[in-house]
């Protein structure tokens, strides 16, 4: 870990889910102080910022930021666009309407900013390429692209004060995810998967990302903490 790591603290994307969730943890139990940022897109699942601020408060954050970005002005997702249904067919090859043009590479320029503007030179994102749905901003080849971008389009990459992001779940399975919850001791039931929230607080049970935490939890032979209308 390079010394203003530990000084000025890592800044890491917390949606609220699960993954982003395990990944914040680990950032705290390597050592990294907090610093939490949640992008408010106008995501038909907001429930989980009300996750997000129970991640971020949990594990002790010392800033948590949640930025507005409508990007229901762009539409082009079944995440930002009403119109669109959430597909809930099962998992299926290619890249589904849930995906959100170019989300990942705009947070992850919101975090570098908000990286820069702190001190902090650790990215964390919770992207995984093994049990995903096939977004192609969740593949190695992307981060390491965002991760040479970072250091040509900044003030301190220039000066050779160098970014670093950070993806530990990139090559877990959901059930490694699942079991990395557990032994860092944090509830996955604080966390918000479904893309579909049912009344009641409830998640569906039958949208790709309530089948991938179910099928997680399962393969890892660990109890599922999520309340489904349907069980996956």
């Amino acid at each position: 870990m390079q010394k203003n790591e530990a000084e000025n603290g890592a800044v890491v994307l917390v949606s609220g889910g699960l993954d982003s969730m395990v990944v914040a943890a680990l950032a705290v139990e390597a050592g990294h102080p907090l610093i939490a940022l949640t992008i408010d897109y106008n995501q038909r699942h907001r429930i989980e910022l009300e996750a997000a601020a129970r991640v971020a408060t949990h594990l002790g954050a010392i800033r948590h930021i949640v930025l507005p970005l409508d990007l229901t002005r762009f539409g082009g997702s079944s995440l930002t666009d009403a119109a669109m249904a959430i597909p809930k067919d099962g998992v299926q090859p290619g890249i589904p309407s849930t995906y959100v043009p170019a989300r990942n590479t705009i947070f992850l320029s919101l975090a570098l900013g908000l990286a820069e503007a702190t001190g902090a030179r650790s990215i964390h994102i919770g992207v995984n390429a093994l049990d995903y749905s096939g977004y192609p901003d969740c593949r190695p080849e992307f981060v390491e692209a965002f991760e040479a971008l970072a250091n040509l389009a900044t003030k301190a990459g220039v000066e050779g004060d160098r970014f670093v992001v950070r993806t530990p779940l990139l090559h877990m399975t959901k059930a490694d995810i699942a079991a990395e919850a557990a032994r860092l001791g944090i509830d996955a039931g604080m966390s918000w998967s479904c893309y579909d929230p049912q009344p009641g607080d409830l998640h569906c049970g039958r949208c790709d990302s309530c089948r991938l935490r179910s099928k997680g939890f399962a393969e890892a032979g660990l109890p599922d903490p999520t309340r489904y209308v349907a069980v996956p």
